[in-house]
């Protein structure tokens, strides 16, 4: 059984906001652009702190991302911050250009990611950035699972060089990995051992999957589990070493099936080791306006989805 240590729910965009007061402590080339959201980015205490490191762009994202770009020019480490579906699509040719081709060290902080958004509905709620992203070269791909981490993927990208995407989300989740766990970026976390099936998932899926791993247990089904907080690049020998010995997997992201996780696991696979694979996602559509947990289960984001894929993958062997 997983012992799901619950310090409380809390929102993953705060983890980001106090990762990013952290850091900038550390390290005075720090600094922060944000595209009139600083409530939601939970900027506010960085820009209290800050006040000259800090640089209210507007809405105006294109304009941000080409500035934060040219800051690293001056050696800053810039976090250019708005909702994820902004920090993407809305600026795909800007970071693609000025950002990822010119493998500038742009940290791009994208919150309010997924269905979990919730009812600001489906021309919010971005459900193909992990792919847009990870598909760009030089671009570091991170989707953490809780605050304890986000806080901490926040301050790991922060000292690390080059152009990266960290995603987080909006509602409360709970908080369940250690606080004082060190992130290593492309290292994927082993949060249980197990030999029948292996259930690797991404930010708030991880804890709908470790309540899996406790279910399947009860069934006699025994899971092993992994955190992939790191999309880009993966962590292609963890995939390996724990797919080889249970030689069945399933795949668990707040994102489409098209170009997420699931899709970079199946790719790593069909190359090394084709075994079955049942994939937790969403299935090329949009989303609708409504509370996150009646999203999460009406498009099959749920512990139980997680458990029904396990129990079909097993079957398949």
């Amino acid at each position: 059984m997983i012992e799901l240590t619950n310090t409380g729910s809390k929102d993953t965009r705060s983890g980001f906001g106090e990762g990013l007061l952290e850091a900038a402590r550390r390290n005075e080339k720090v600094v922060g652009l944000c595209a009139d959201l600083i409530g939601s980015l939970k900027m506010g205490d960085f820009a209290d702190e800050f006040p000259h490191r800090f640089f209210q762009s507007g809405i105006a994202e294109a304009n941000m991302m080409g500035v934060a770009a040219g800051m690293t020019i001056g050696g800053m480490v810039p976090f250019a911050t708005t909702f994820a579906n902004f920090a993407t699509g809305r600026v795909y040719d800007q970071i693609r250009q000025s950002i990822a081709y010119s493998n500038k060290n742009v940290k791009i902080a994208a919150s309010h990611a997924g269905l979990t958004l919730g009812e600001d509905g489906a021309t919010h709620q971005i459900l193909e950035d992990l792919g847009l992203m990870k598909m760009l070269p030089n671009m570091t791909v991170i989707n953490p699972c809780d605050f304890n981490q986000t806080k901490a993927a926040t301050i790991a990208v922060a000292e690390m060089e080059g152009p990266v995407y960290l995603r987080f989300g909006r509602p409360k989740v709970p908080n369940f990995t250690p606080a004082d766990q060190k992130f290593e970026i492309g290292k994927a976390l082993k949060l249980h051992e197990g030999s029948d099936v292996t259930i690797f998932a991404t930010g708030h899926m991880v804890h709908q999957a470790a309540r899996a791993v406790n279910i399947l247990e009860e069934k006699n089904i025994s899971a092993e589990l992994i955190n992939i907080h790191t999309i880009k690049p993966l962590d292609v020998q963890a995939v390996l070493a724990s797919a080889g010995k249970t030689k069945a997997v399933v795949t668990c992201e707040e994102h489409f099936f098209n170009g997420g996780l699931g899709e970079s696991i199946a790719n790593v696979l069909v190359r090394n080791m084709p075994i079955p694979v049942e994939m937790v996602g969403v299935d090329d559509t949009f989303g609708e306006s409504g509370k996150p947990d009646e999203l999460m289960e009406k498009y099959g984001l749920t512990t139980q989805d997680v458990v029904d894929a396990a129990m079909r993958v097993v079957k398949r062997k």
